[in-house]
């Protein structure tokens, strides 16, 4: 069921409008404006799937009316229509906004054909803000502590620059999250964010994931590829693991980030790219350069800023916080209620010595889920915490 609103001065024409909408799907809600004043009041008092918009109306005209449910709400989109138009008040209204501009009287085929594609569209552009907020929900940040409150100042302050980040620390500690906190809320947050385990690519293949390559470059390179490079362009490219990346990707990623180009492999031409690069590792990045395992000109082209990314163990006091977000989010995947767990069970989990972090955590609140009663007692955990 979708909920359309009709704004036409012509009481005729919002009839025939209605009655064409209501005989290609009965479940359609129709509501309707006369004029320029009250179609700005009723958009305002409701979400809707579809507008129709007169251009030539007493008290403000559909241009002006376009211009504010623009402002208001973007995504919905607006048919503009009217007897008296060219095409260069139809370009204007497309420029503004509007999903399409349909002349008097409207064709029957055309007319129906733009309404169907402009409901999927608002359907598309729904599915994707709700796939959004999922994966919004997926990598927030849990906790009130100290690190976790200077992490969010840095993040906050960093993230709107085009500055290159290395986040540091341990394993399973959240440095993805991070990397997602920043990305979302820059200047870059409407286009991907492309994320490579360097550690997870075999080191003869990692030039190629990272910058393509072109039909026959090596054996199995039976078509052209775009790398994750080109991929992320306009938008954000996470390097997980670079401490694991070989040296000769090494010299072609500072490459990159010095003149913004990439070449693909077995290419000879360049690529301009505009990316904005995140990295991150759990390695001692300057111990392997003295080592010659790392380049110290990529090390300073990346840490612009370097941050730190704190283990559990050195926010204990986050661990309620965390036991609660997870067990609520674990029960959503299992589809059962959420449980609860006791204080006691809760100060038994601040003693133990997290040496996985986060992902370690999250996994035995999972087994606790799984396995104990309601609520998670300490015996439970005693139980069956370090399985």
């Amino acid at each position: 069921m979708s909920k359309i609103l009709l704004i036409e001065d012509e009481v005729a024409i919002r009839r025939v409008l209605k009655k064409i909408l209501l005989e290609e799907d009965a479940s359609h809600t129709i509501h309707e404006a006369e004029d320029g004043k009250m179609a700005i009041e009723t958009f305002g008092e409701g979400e809707w799937d579809l507008v129709f918009c007169d251009i030539k109306m007493p008290h403000k005209d559909g241009v002006e009316v376009l211009e504010h449910m623009m402002s208001v709400n973007p995504d919905v989109p607006v048919i503009m229509i009217s007897g008296h138009g060219d095409i260069n008040t139809a370009v204007d209204c497309l420029k503004k906004g509007a999903y399409d501009y349909l002349p008097k009287p409207p064709d029957l085929n055309r007319l129906l054909s733009t309404v169907r594609n402009a409901l999927t569209q608002k359907e598309l552009v729904s599915e994707v803000k709700t796939l959004k907020k999922r994966v919004s929900k997926k990598y927030k940040m849990i906790g009130e502590s100290a690190g976790m409150q200077e992490l969010r100042d840095i993040i906050e302050k960093v993230a709107p620059s085009e500055a290159r980040v290395l986040i540091t620390g341990p394993n399973g500690s959240g440095k993805e999250l991070v990397a997602h906190q920043i990305h979302e809320q820059s200047q870059r947050s409407k286009n991907a964010m492309i994320e490579v385990n360097c550690a997870a690519i075999p080191a003869e293949l990692i030039e190629s994931e990272l910058f393509g390559h072109k039909k026959g470059a090596f054996t199995g390179a039976q078509k052209d590829r775009k790398g994750k490079f080109e991929l992320a362009n306009g938008g954000t490219l996470f390097l997980d693991e670079i401490g694991d990346m070989s040296l000769s990707a090494q010299a072609k990623v500072l490459r990159a980030l010095q003149e913004h180009k990439i070449t693909p492999v077995g290419g000879d031409k360049s690529i301009k790219v505009d990316v904005r690069v995140l990295a991150a590792t759990n390695k001692d990045l300057r111990k392997m350069i003295d080592e010659g395992k790392f380049r110290e000109d990529l090390y300073h082209r990346l840490g612009v800023i370097v941050m730190e990314v704190p283990g559990l163990n050195a926010r204990r006091d986050d661990i309620p916080l965390l036991a609660n977000h997870f067990l609520k989010a674990i029960g959503e995947e299992y589809g059962t209620a959420p449980k609860e767990i006791d204080a006691q069970a809760i100060a038994a989990l601040q003693e133990y010595d997290w040496t996985g972090n986060i992902r370690e955590f999250r996994n035995v609140m999972e087994r606790l889920h799984i396995l104990s009663g309601n609520p998670i007692s300490k015996s439970c955990v005693d139980k069956f915490a370090r399985k």
